[in-house]
């Protein structure tokens, strides 16, 4: 948008620039859609320093080249406008504000918080709209200090999707974006001492921070992760009966007992998420090729249930021993089997990645092989919640299939059923001869 001066009789266009003022027509409503930053952005540009996200939104913006897009998901069509609450230290600061295609540019000064109008869109579709601010110059140490969006208009109408507090640190949670599962129907009445279950992570989709988990029950997990951009890990988990975030607090007599590793597995304990004994392979598996995993739970007769975990990778031929834990105060068989697909990296939430599970059985204690052909779909609660919509699972091709994160527009009804076609494949495995 232009202005036009006159001097001289010389028509000059100069470009209009929103400004940070108490006008209050600038000013948002009572009832604005409030979008906290510290748990709706990113910083989108490789350059680490200069500029982050944190809790109370974009801070420490020195950095001319920093980039930062917020995501909020939008139920209806129509118009928004907006402001971004924000301060300068010093100085003053011009900002680029760009959304569906159209930038428009603001003038930030003054110390204290204040609601700088950036101006208003046409949202033409439900879904998400990325909303990016980039700095342009300043005459002071930093761009501002940005805590949070507010929304007016139309498209506002119907509840919009994003995290609105940090309470139960869902800031945190929020970035990481909603983890999607998977669980199996399983016969009743089996004892299933066997869950075996086929992965495939398709090319491009192997994100770092991801964890395509395979065999999962309730007292533990097993599958793959990406931990960095030169390490994977095949990782496998036991949870102490116990109750505890830290493990030097679990009791002896209720301590995860490693019992036997396959060579080149790490093991310790683990904490944070629960407790328990954890192992891990590090193991530079490939994305596009399809993994077997296969893990038994055999009831003791010390009221204690051991767990044994394999992994087979087309690129060996052979079945590799992880590990087998001995849980005490437990005598069970597997239950509540199931698969899930997660981001552990805040950073990494606003990259799709999706996989493929396929050719699921379970085995009782007598060998006797069962295929699962159905699973229920369900999401963590940053899902539940209607803060991050961007999940999907499902059927395709031959076998289930589950996907998250990147804010792609649409998603899967949570608690829903989905049945593959049986495929009779069963697992060409020798039970008796395994490592």
């Amino acid at each position: 948008m232009t202005t036009r001066i006159f001097i001289a009789g010389v028509i000059m266009l100069l470009p209009v620039f929103a400004l940070a003022s108490p006008d209050p027509q600038a000013h948002p409503s009572d009832t604005a859609v409030v979008v906290p930053l510290g748990g709706n952005a990113w910083r989108m540009d490789k350059d680490t320093t200069g500029g982050k996200i944190s809790n109370e939104g974009i801070v420490d913006w020195t950095n001319g080249k920093a980039i930062f897009t917020a995501y909020i998901r939008f139920a209806k069509p129509g118009n928004f406008k907006l402001w971004l609450r924000l301060r300068t230290a010093a100085g003053e600061s011009r900002l680029s504000v760009s959304a569906l295609n159209q930038s428009r540019k603001i003038i930030v000064k003054g110390s204290a918080f204040s609601n700088c109008y950036a101006g208003e869109w046409a949202v033409k579709d439900t879904g998400y709209v990325a909303i990016t601010i980039n700095g342009l110059d300043k005459t002071g140490d930093r761009y501002a200090v940005i805590e949070s969006l507010k929304l007016t208009g139309t498209a506002t109408d119907a509840p919009a999707a994003y995290v609105k507090n940090n309470e139960g640190d869902f800031f945190y949670w929020g970035r990481r974006g909603p983890s999607v599962h998977l669980s199996y129907q399983v016969p009743n009445g089996s004892n299933v001492e066997w869950f075996y279950n086929e992965v495939t992570v398709p090319k491009d989709n192997d994100v770092i921070g991801s964890y395509f988990m395979a065999c999962g029950f309730v007292e533990g997990y097993f599958g793959m992760q990406v931990n960095s951009g030169t390490e994977r890990h095949i990782l496998f988990s036991v949870w102490s009966p116990f109750t505890t975030d830290d493990p030097k607090k679990i009791p002896d007599d209720e301590k995860i007992i490693m019992l036997k590793k396959g060579p080149d597995v790490h093991t310790g304990e683990f904490g944070s998420e629960g407790s328990g004994g954890q192992s891990y392979l590090l193991y530079n598996w490939k994305a596009g090729n399809t993994y077997k995993f296969l893990v038994q739970a055999k009831p003791g007769k010390n009221n204690n249930t051991v767990y044994t975990a394999w992994f087979f990778a087309p690129e060996a031929g052979v079945w590799h021993l992880i590990a087998s834990f001995n849980r005490p105060k437990t005598n069970t068989y597997l239950k509540h089997l199931h698969s899930f697909l997660e981001n552990f990296d805040p950073e990494q939430g606003t990259i799709t990645r999706k996989v493929f599970f396929n050719n699921e059985w379970v085995a009782d204690e007598n060998g006797n092989w069962t295929e699962l052909t159905k699973a229920r779909f369900t999401v963590d609660n940053t899902g539940a919640k209607g803060y991050r919509m961007d999940y999907s699972g499902g059927i395709e091709g031959e076998g289930f299939f589950l996907k998250n994160c990147g804010f792609f527009d649409s998603y899967t009804i949570r608690n829903g059923f989905f049945e593959r076609p049986p495929g009779s494949v069963k697992p060409d495995v020798a039970l008796d001869k395994l490592p």
